[in-house]
C-alpha cells in the first residue's frame, strides 16, 4: 500500500463540520439497530464478498462478510435463550364498538359547488360519511359533490379483440372479521427490526395471541384474524442488537469506534382499534349498492398488509414495490448506482370485484461498495482518486460530494460490527487535520488515532471524514466505510444510467407475461405465505380474460399546394407520412438566425448545408423558410453557456441585429449542456423569440426524418399546424358539440423539483386550445407554487386568462370546457376535485352570467395495468402476434375498470418498444353528460392532432402539452434553483419550504404560440 507522509505535529487541528442544508431524515428516535444476518446473506444473493477483498485496505485484517439488511429474525447466542415477558391490562369498558382509527385526510372539508345540470348523479338524503373523504366531498349546501357515474354499461363501438390484463380476481370472506391493533415499541426500532420483534412476539405468545398469524405493516399497525385474550397487551422482548446511540458527547468519539453488541430490551404496548368484516366492502363492489357507498379503506388497507406480509420478509420495499435478487440479480448501470428486479402489487376495487394488480418493476439502487471507489464512480472528477490519493477537495467538489453521500447510510470495515450509519454531511477540514476530544478531555488527531488503535495509516488524509451526527463532531474516515446495500438511489440518473435502468425494464409483452406469472406462483410473491389463508383470502393466480374493442382511426386533414388532402391511417401502428403532403397549415419564415456553441472545425463545416437542407424540407412540407439567415451564422464557444450575461449579450445582438423582428433563432450545441436552460429562459422571457436547438452530431448525418422533425416543432412553434381532423368533432359528437357553440379543451399538470430538493417550488401548468372547430392550437400559462404542492394554487387566475384569450380568437366564450387534469394520484382525486373544479368555477364567476357546462378528468400514465392480446392457441403457427403490443385505440371499460366511476383504459398509441402502457381515464365530474363512446372517440380523435409527429400519441394532446409547459416553467428556475442550494449547502435544516420564486414573465412575443413544444 502506498504510504503517506507523517503530518507534522504542529498542524492546526480542527473540529470544524459541515452539514447539509435541508432536511436529513435522521431515525425517529436516538437509538439505532442492526440485526445479525449473516447466514442469510448467501441465501437471498446479496452478499459482496468479492467487492469486500477489493477494496478493504491492505493493512487491516479482512472483516467477515457484511450482508444486506434483510427482515429477519436474528440467530440467538448459543446457550442463551430470550423470551418476552407478558403483561396483560383489562379494558376498563369493553369494546363493543370501537372507533376507527384517525387519519389525516378523514375530516370532510367544506366546499360551496354551484348546482350542477339535470340530470348528473347526486347522493340521496343520507348525511355524508367521512372514511377519508374517498367519494363524498362535503358542501355547505344540502347537496354533496358526487364524483361522476359511469354513464352507462360501456362503450360498444369498435371491433372487439381478446385480452389479458395483470389483475388477479382476490376472493375474501365478507363474514371475516379483522381484528386492528395498535402497536407502540418503545424504544422506537427502524422498520426491519420491528418486524423482527413482532416475528419472535408471536413465536412465544401463541395462547395470548390466540394462536394466530398477524399481519404487520411494520410500524404502528398490527392485524389480525381472531380476538387476542385481551385488548390491551404489553410485552417484553430482547433482541441481540447494537446499542450505540446515533448522537454522542463531544468526548466519546472511541465509543462510537467501539461498541460491543448487547441485548437490547424493547417494550410493546398492544391495544385493540377496531373491528370490521368485508360486508361494506362487497356491498360497494356490488353494482345494486347505493351510488353513495364509501370505499371501505380501513378493509382494504388491512389486505394490502396481509398480502404484503411474505413479500416484505423476503424482499426490499420500496413504496409498493418489492425487489430481488431472486428476480434476475443485479445490474450495473455506472456511477455507483445498480437495477434491482422486482414486482408492484396493489389492490383494486373493479367490476369482476377485488382484484391484486401486480407488474414487473425495475429500481437503480446504490451500489455496496466502498465510498472512496463509489465517489469514484459516480462523480467524474474523482475517477483517479485511488490514483491521487494526497488530492483534496476545493469548494465546489466538497459540495457535489456532499450531496452525493447525502442520507446514505454506511458500515464501517476496519472492525467487527453490525452499527450502520447515517451521512450527514462532511468535515469542514480535511481528515489530517482533525481532532477529537477523548474521555479525558485530551484531543487527538484522528489520523493518530487510527494508527495506535488499529495499526492503520489514513491515505487520503486530505479528503474530508464523514459527518454522521447532525449536531455532535463524530467522524468517520471515508476509505474505512461501505455502502450499505439495499438504498433506494434517489439522486438524478444521468442519461446512461436512465437509458439501462428502463432497457432493463423493456420486455416485450410475452416476457412481461412471463416474468408477472413467475411472481404469482414463486417463492417471494404475494402468494408464497401463509397470512392469506390465515384471513381466508384467495388470490387467483391467472391474468384475468376480457374483451376490449378497437376504435376505428379518425380521418385527417392534410395540406397540398393550398388544397385540402384527407388521409386516414391504414397501417396497423397508425403511422402516416408527409412524403407526398404538407402540413395542414404552413408558416411563412421571412426572418430567422442560427447560433453555434462548440463544435470542431469540421463540424462547423455543416452549417451551409445544414441551412440549405432544412430550407428544402421545409418547402416539401408546405412550410416557407428563408433559404438565407437574416444575420451570417454566428459561431460561439461552449463556454458561452455558463456565461448567463454574456449568453444574453450575444442573443440580443442577433435579435438587434434582425431589427428586433426575429421569428426563430435555431442554435446548434456540441453537446447537451445545462446552458440550455438559460437560453430558453432569456430567449422566451428577455428577448421574445422562439427558438429550436439540435446537437452537431445529428447534422453529420442530415436525415429526412430528422429534418422532418426539426420543421414539424419550428413550424408550430410559429404559429403553423401538422393535422386536422376532416370530420370536425361537432360531426363526430353532434349531441354535444355544433360549430357555433365552441368548446375549450384544458389540460393541467404540475411538475415537482428532484426527490433530493428540499427547497426549489413546483410548478403548475394550464394550456387551452384557442380554435374552434380545430381545437389543435394551445396556448399555456405557467405558475411556481409552493415546493412539492399538487393542488394547483393559481388555476383559477390561469384559467380566467386562457378564457380571455380564446374570446379574443373565437370572439366568444366556450359553452363547454373539457379539462384534463394529469400528474394526480389516486388518493388525491377528490381533493383535487374539491379545490380545483370549484377554481375552474371561479375562474367563470369573472365574466357576468357566464356558466359553461365543465367535464373534469384525470389522465394516468404511472399505474401499473398492463394488457396483452389473449393467446387462443399457444401452438399456432400465427403465434408470433401475441408478442406484438395490442393496436392502437384499443379501449377497455369493463371487468378491471372502477365497479362505479366513470373510467378507462386508452391505449392510442402504438408500443415499438417494450409493453405498451395504456392510459387511464378517469372522469371526477361531467356536467356534459358524455356517454361512454363518445369520450372515447373524442380523447382517442384528439390523440391524432399532436404537433410534433405524425402519429398517434398515447396521452390526450392537452394533457402533453401542459406537461412540456410544466416542464419549460422548471427550465426557467433550473440554473438560479442550483445555484441557491449550492450557496446555502452547509445548512442542518430549515423550518418550512421557502416561498416560491415566481417564473419570469413570458414576453408578450411569444405568449400566444406553442413555444414549449
Amino acid at each position: 500500500m502506498e504510504k503517506t507522509e507523517e503530518p507534522n505535529a504542529n498542524k492546526k487541528c480542527t473540529t470544524k463540520t459541515r452539514g447539509f442544508r435541508g432536511r436529513a431524515n435522521p431515525p425517529k428516535h436516538q437509538y439505532q439497530y442492526q440485526h445479525q444476518l449473516l447466514q442469510y446473506s448467501n441465501q437471498y444473493g446479496f452478499s459482496n464478498q468479492n467487492q469486500y477483498q477489493r477494496y478493504y485496505p491492505a493493512l487491516l485484517p479482512l472483516p467477515p462478510q457484511i450482508p444486506l439488511q434483510l427482515a429477519l429474525t436474528p440467530p440467538l447466542p448459543q446457550n442463551q435463550s430470550f423470551r418476552t415477558k407478558t403483561h396483560l391490562y383489562k379494558p376498563s369498558c369493553k369494546l363493543n364498538n370501537p372507533p376507527l382509527v384517525a387519519s389525516s385526510d378523514t375530516q370532510v372539508r367544506n366546499v360551496t359547488i354551484s348546482t350542477a345540470p339535470e340530470g348528473l348523479v347526486r347522493p340521496k338524503s343520507l348525511p355524508p360519511k367521512g372514511d377519508n373523504g374517498r367519494r363524498v366531498i362535503g358542501a355547505r349546501t344540502s347537496q354533496a359533490l358526487v364524483t361522476a357515474r359511469r354513464p352507462d354499461s360501456g362503450g360498444v363501438e369498435g371491433p372487439v379483440i381478446s385480452l389479458l390484463a395483470n389483475h388477479f380476481l382476490v376472493q375474501f370472506d365478507s363474514s371475516q372479521r379483522i381484528f386492528h391493533y395498535n402497536v407502540e415499541i418503545s424504544p422506537n426500532p427502524p422498520k426491519e427490526v420491528a418486524r423482527m420483534i413482532k416475528q419472535k412476539l408471536v413465536e412465544e405468545n401463541s395462547i395470548v395471541l390466540s394462536s394466530s398469524f398477524p399481519a404487520y405493516d411494520g410500524r404502528k399497525n398490527l392485524y389480525s384474524p381472531v380476538e387476542f385474550q385481551n385488548d390491551r397487551l404489553e410485552f417484553y422482548v430482547s433482541l441481540p442488537l447494537p446499542t450505540s446511540k446515533s448522537t454522542l458527547p463531544k468526548g466519546e468519539f472511541n465509543d462510537l469506534l467501539e461498541k460491543p453488541q448487547k441485548l437490547k430490551l424493547f417494550r410493546i404496548n398492544i391495544k385493540l382499534v377496531s373491528k370490521f368484516d368485508g360486508k361494506e366492502l362487497t356491498s360497494y363492489l356490488s353494482k345494486e349498492g347505493d351510488d353513495w357507498i364509501p370505499l371501505p379503506q380501513d378493509y382494504l388497507h388491512a389486505l394490502d398488509v396481509v398480502l404484503r406480509e411474505s413479500p416484505t420478509e423476503k424482499c426490499i420495499s420500496v413504496g409498493r414495490s418489492l425487489y430481488s435478487s431472486s428476480m434476475g440479480g443485479t445490474k450495473d448501470i455506472g456511477g455507483g448506482a445498480v437495477g434491482f428486479r422486482g414486482f408492484f402489487q396493489s389492490l383494486r376495487p373493479t367490476q369482476q370485484g377485488l382484484a391484486l394488480n401486480v407488474d414487473f418493476s425495475v429500481s437503480a439502487f446504490h451500489e455496496s461498495i466502498g465510498v472512496i471507489p463509489y465517489l469514484q464512480k459516480r462523480l467524474e472528477f474523482l475517477r483517479d482518486l485511488s490514483q491521487r490519493k494526497t488530492r483534496g477537495l476545493n469548494g465546489e467538489e466538497r459540495k457535489e460530494v456532499e450531496k452525493a453521500l447525502k442520507n446514505i447510510r454506511v458500515f464501517v470495515c476496519h472492525r467487527e460490527t453490525l452499527q450502520r450509519y447515517r451521512v450527514f454531511g462532511l468535515t469542514e477540514e480535511a481528515t489530517e487535520n482533525l481532532c477529537f476530544a477523548d474521555r479525558d478531555g485530551k484531543n487527538l488527531r484522528v489520523v493518530s488515532y487510527f494508527k495506535e488503535h488499529y495499526n492503520y495509516d489514513i491515505q487520503f488524509r486530505n479528503m474530508p471524514c464523514l459527518q454522521i451526527s447532525r449536531s455532535k463532531p463524530c467522524y468517520l474516515p471515508m476509505e474505512l466505510c461501505m455502502i450499505c446495500e439495499g438504498q433506494k438511489f434517489l439522486g438524478k440518473l444521468s442519461d446512461d444510467q436512465t437509458a439501462r435502468i428502463l432497457k432493463m425494464g423493456c420486455q416485450r409483452p410475452r416476457e412481461r407475461k412471463a416474468i408477472i406469472d413467475g411472481v404469482m406462483r414463486g417463492p417471494v410473491g404475494p402468494t408464497s405465505g401463509i397470512q392469506g389463508r390465515e384471513f381466508k383470502l384467495d388470490v387467483s393466480r391467472e391474468m384475468t380474460r376480457l374483451n376490449g374493442r378497437i376504435l376505428q382511426p379518425p380521418k385527417l386533414k392534410l395540406g397540398d399546394g393550398g388544397h385540402v388532402r384527407e388521409l386516414i391511417p391504414s397501417r396497423n401502428d397508425r403511422q402516416w407520412n408527409l412524403l407526398d403532403s404538407h402540413v395542414f397549415e404552413g408558416a411563412k419564415i421571412e426572418r430567422w438566425a442560427l447560433i453555434s456553441f462548440g463544435g470542431t472545425s469540421e463540424q462547423k463545416s455543416y452549417v451551409p448545408k445544414f441551412i440549405n437542407q432544412l430550407s428544402q424540407r421545409c418547402e416539401q412540407l408546405g412550410i416557407f423558410l428563408n433559404k438565407s439567415t437574416i444575420v451570417s451564422p454566428q459561431f460561439e464557444s461552449t463556454q458561452v453557456l455558463n456565461n448567463v450575461s454574456l449568453l444574453e449579450s450575444k442573443l440580443k445582438k442577433i435579435h438587434k441585429a434582425a431589427s428586433n423582428n426575429l421569428q426563430v433563432l435555431v442554435c446548434i450545441m456540441e453537446r447537451k449542456h445545462r446552458g440550455y436552460a438559460d437560453l430558453k429562459r432569456i430567449a422566451e422571457t428577455s428577448i421574445g423569440v422562439v427558438s429550436q436547438c439540435c446537437l452537431y452530431p445529428n447534422l453529420s448525418k442530415l436525415s429526412s426524418q430528422f429534418l422532418a422533425n426539426l420543421a414539424l416543432k419550428i413550424n408550430a412553434k410559429v404559429g403553423g399546424c401538422t393535422v386536422a381532423l376532416y370530420n370536425s368533432l361537432p360531426s363526430q359528437i353532434p349531441r354535444l358539440f355544433q360549430s357555433d357553440e365552441p368548446v375549450i379543451f384544458m389540460g393541467a399538470d404540475v411538475t415537482h423539483p428532484h426527490p433530493l430538493d428540499d427547497f426549489s417550488p413546483s410548478v403548475a401548468a394550464v394550456v387551452g386550445s384557442m380554435n374552434w372547430p380545430a381545437a389543435n392550437k394551445y396556448v399555456s400559462r405557467m405558475r411556481s407554487q409552493t415546493h412539492r404542492q399538487e393542488i394547483i394554487q393559481d388555476l383559477g387566475a390561469m384559467v380566467w386568462e386562457l378564457l380571455e384569450d380564446f374570446c379574443q380568437e373565437v370572439k366568444k366564450l366556450p359553452n363547454r370546457i373539457i379539462f384534463f387534469r394529469d400528474g394526480v394520484s389516486e388518493t388525491q382525486f377528490y381533493k383535487v376535485l374539491e379545490e380545483e373544479l370549484q377554481a375552474i368555477r371561479g375562474a367563470c364567476y369573472r365574466f357576468p352570467g357566464y356558466k359553461p357546462l365543465i367535464t373534469f378528468s384525470v389522465v394516468q400514465k404511472r399505474h401499473h395495468t398492463r394488457l396483452f392480446p389473449f393467446e387462443t392457441d399457444p401452438s399456432s403457427t400465427q403465434n408470433q402476434f401475441f408478442d406484438e403490443n395490442v393496436p392502437p385505440g384499443t379501449v377497455v371499460d369493463t371487468v378491471i375498470t372502477h365497479p362505479r366511476e366513470f373510467d378507462f383504459y386508452l391505449c392510442s398509441h402504438w408500443g415499438v418498444k417494450g409493453t405498451s402502457r395504456p392510459t387511464h381515464y378517469h372522469v371526477l365530474w361531467d356536467e356534459n353528460q358524455f356517454t361512454s363512446d363518445e369520450l372515447q372517440k373524442l380523447v382517442y380523435s384528439l390523440c391524432y392532432t399532436f404537433v410534433r409527429c405524425t402519429k398517434p400519441i398515447s396521452l390526450v394532446p392537452p394533457a402533453y402539452y401542459a406537461h412540456l409547459a410544466a416542464y419549460r416553467g422548471r427550465l426557467y428556475l433550473e440554473r438560479s434553483e442550483n445555484t441557491g442550494y449550492m450557496r446555502n449547502a452547509s445548512t442542518l435544516s430549515r423550518a418550512a419550504p421557502p416561498k416560491a420564486t415566481p417564473l419570469p414573465k413570458l414576453s408578450e412575443n411569444v405568449k400566444k404560440l406553442m413555444f414549449y413544444c
